[in-house]
């Protein structure tokens, strides 16, 4: 029933979903807040990503390659922009569904939406960006020493997993 206000027995799925968004938020956060005050460590692995200098040495696909610093530089602010933004709409998304966690069914799903955008900016980083364009394009796959498509492929589960226990509704859940 999506009129009626939250029941005693919908409160602790409410209160993990909320804790889940919180937690993803924060973990985004400390991701892009490493990126940015430690601008170097990873701008390395950025480089040498689009610069495919360590892959394959007879791979045909050198051609997609980019050593212009300003470009890696700018992939690189778009990629801890992407991650600012997807830690602040969990956060905020967070906060709006803490705040109706006492409301009806329609209301508190309703106010998922700014973490479910969050959620999904980084699915899009790190399934879009890292594992399509960095393993595929630019031929992350073979190299051995900058290959990040493990530690992509642990965000873009843990986000789409996120997703899909957001999104349902309270009264999906049998409640």
């Amino acid at each position: 029933m999506a009129s009626r206000n939250c029941s005693g027995a919908e409160m602790p799925i409410r209160l993990s979903r909320i804790g889940l968004v919180a937690t993803i938020g924060l973990w985004l956060a400390l991701v892009a807040f490493g990126n940015i005050t430690d601008y170097g460590s990873n701008l390395v692995f950025v480089q040498h990503v689009l610069a495919m200098d360590s892959i394959f040495p007879d791979a045909s696909i050198r051609y997609r390659a980019i050593h212009a610093p300003l470009l890696q530089h700018a992939a690189y602010v778009l990629i801890i922009a992407a991650e600012t933004l997807a830690a602040v709409l969990c956060g905020l998304g967070a906060w709006r569904m803490w705040r109706a966690r006492h409301s009806s069914a329609t209301l508190f799903h309703r106010t998922k939406r700014l973490a479910v955008t969050g959620l999904s900016i980084g699915v899009l980083l790190w399934l879009g960006g890292f594992m399509a364009i960095g393993g595929e394009w630019f031929g992350m796959w073979m190299s051995s020493q900058w290959n990040g498509l493990a530690s992509a492929f642990r965000f873009v589960v843990v986000l789409l997993l996120a997703l899909v226990y957001l999104g349902q509704r309270d009264d999906e859940l049998g409640h």
